[in-house]
């Protein structure tokens, strides 16, 4: 009786030699190092952080002050900037971005869902073959595809039209979402959709009230990548667009004129811009860890 109530204390003394070993052997784990890494972590931070910081102080300056060597961060503020964007009608470019980029996301993800439950929870013969051909689909660089797009849309009488930008950023990020989701897929327990199955339910009842609730952080990594890749997009719209699709990213490079770099009101436009993209990151932070953690960069 003794000696069966001293086993597991004798296991539990050599189980915390053996992690006091492993935390002196590995310096990670080293508690003296702890501040120093977050000295590091803060420094790399700050370093990321500080063209945004200093784009969204020189969007409160005027022209003059923003265009002076040295830099004046101190020089007196002012919204004359933001005034001037509202008066020039950003709104519609905004608009624009927004369309293309949450209903590109959308129907990536309405075509990007099933094929990944295809390639990973039900593996379809040879599907290696058809993830290297997805990922094959992103070897061509955009330019050398633009003429060839541009004619074909030209022909269809699709030139400025939102539509189009839909369609193409559709097809550009579906390679990726199908990628990242059939990673995330891959990790949901086959017992939940065997007993699924069990209960009667059909495809459509799998994916919408197995898999998404249980998949959400991946969907939400996914999501929101896509968006942004959509949102920033240049190449396509600088160049089938005219008046009515222009998107934002457009919008910006008409403060680089012949007259000048206005660089204050640039700095402003990109703020603007660049407000519904952080509001979307920091409303899905937590899926968003959880999501890319979960398989995405494995």
């Amino acid at each position: 009786m003794t000696a069966q109530a001293t086993a597991p204390a004798a296991s539990g003394t050599v189980v915390r030699r053996v992690l006091r070993r492993r935390r002196h052997d590995d310096p990670g784990q080293d508690p003296r190092l702890s501040p120093l890494w977050t000295f590091v972590a803060w420094l790399a931070t700050l370093a990321f952080f500080a063209p945004v910081a200093w784009m969204v102080l020189t969007s409160f300056h005027q022209e003059a002050d923003a265009a002076t060597n040295p830099p004046s961060p101190l020089a007196p503020f002012t919204l004359d900037q933001y005034t001037l964007l509202l008066e020039r009608d950003i709104t519609p470019y905004l608009i624009n971005s927004g369309m293309a980029s949450v209903f590109s996301t959308l129907l990536v993800l309405v075509l990007a869902v099933p094929a990944a439950y295809a390639l990973s929870i039900k593996p379809v013969e040879k599907w290696t073959d058809v993830m290297f051909f997805f990922l094959s689909t992103k070897f061509l660089p955009l330019i050398a595809a633009l003429l060839p797009v541009y004619m074909i849309v030209k022909d269809a009488g699709m030139l400025d039209n939102i539509w189009t930008l839909v369609i193409l950023y559709t097809g550009m990020n579906l390679p990726i979402a199908v990628w990242m989701m059939r990673s995330f897929l891959a990790e949901v327990p086959k017992e939940i959709l065997e007993a699924a199955e069990v209960d009667g339910a059909g495809l459509p009842t799998v994916l919408l009230r197995v898999v998404a609730p249980v998949a959400m952080p991946g969907l939400a990594a996914t999501s929101l990548i896509c968006f942004i890749f959509s949102w920033n997009e240049f190449m396509f719209a600088v160049n089938l667009t005219a008046t009515k699709a222009s998107t934002a990213p457009v919008f910006l490079v008409g403060f680089i004129t012949n007259e000048g770099l206005f660089l204050a009101r640039l700095c402003a436009a990109a703020t603007l811009v660049s407000l519904p993209v952080l509001i979307a990151g920091f409303a899905a932070q937590d899926k968003l860890v959880r999501g890319l953690s979960l398989g995405a960069v494995k």
